[in-house]
C-alpha cells in the first residue's frame, strides 16, 4: 500500500510541474517576465510555495497553477486555506526582496484541465 502511494505521489509531482512548465511558457507568451519559479519560504513560517512569480507592467504577480481534471475541480482547488499560505508565501518573498516592494501585487490563478487551453484567472484572489 505504502509503495502504491509513493508511485502515486511521484506522478502527481510530475503532472504539476509539466503544468507549471505549460503556464510559465503561456505566460511567456503573453508577455510576462519570470521572475522565479517554485518559490519555497522557510518551514514554520506558515507560508506557502508560490508556483510562479513574474512581472509586467510594474506589477508582480503570484500566480498559482492548478492542474485538476476539470475545470471547475482546478478551481476549487484554490480555497481559502491555499489562497491564505500564498499571501503569506508572497509577503515573505517581498521581504526578502525589498526592491520589489514599491511594485503593485496581484494573485492570479492558471487553471489547467484536460482538452482545454489554459485558464489565466487575473485577479483570482486577494489580500485581506
Amino acid at each position: 500500500m505504502g509503495f502504491n502511494k509513493q508511485i502515486i505521489g511521484k506522478k502527481a509531482r510530475i503532472d504539476g510541474y509539466k503544468a507549471e512548465y505549460l503556464a510559465a511558457l503561456f505566460l511567456r507568451l503573453k508577455g510576462y517576465k519570470i521572475l522565479q519559479r517554485n518559490f519555497k519560504p522557510p518551514r514554520g513560517t506558515g507560508a506557502g510555495e508560490i508556483d510562479i512569480i513574474a512581472l509586467k507592467h510594474n506589477v508582480i504577480i503570484f500566480i498559482e497553477v492548478k492542474k485538476r481534471n476539470s475545470r471547475d475541480s482546478a478551481a476549487e482547488a484554490i480555497n481559502e486555506h491555499v489562497q491564505s499560505r500564498r499571501i503569506k508565501g508572497a509577503e515573505y518573498f517581498l521581504m526578502t526582496h525589498p526592491e520589489l516592494a514599491d511594485k503593485e501585487m496581484r494573485f492570479d490563478a492558471i487553471l489547467i484541465s484536460p482538452n482545454r487551453f489554459p485558464e489565466h484567472i487575473r485577479n483570482a484572489f486577494m489580500c485581506s
